[in-house]
């Protein structure tokens, strides 16, 4: 999969509304949650790697400004 973190999630809430309809077809439920699923783990591991970054970001030491 190669989507940023945005199309991804909006890809999901449009699985979402379409699972939760009343209207859905069964033949079709199975295959919206295995795609949910897909991009739920998708936003999950995005998210981590951008945690990592951003700690990381975070931890790096800035070299000392000289006060005159």
């Amino acid at each position: 999969m190669n989507l940023t973190y945005n199309e991804a999630y909006q890809k999901l809430s449009k699985l979402v509304d379409q699972i939760e309809d009343d209207k859905i077809q069964l033949d079709t439920l199975a295959d919206k949650v295995k795609q949910a699923k897909e991009l739920i783990d998708y936003c999950e591991t995005k998210l981590r790697f951008i945690d990592n970054d951003v700690t990381a970001a975070l931890s790096e030491k800035k070299p000392k400004k000289k006060i005159k």
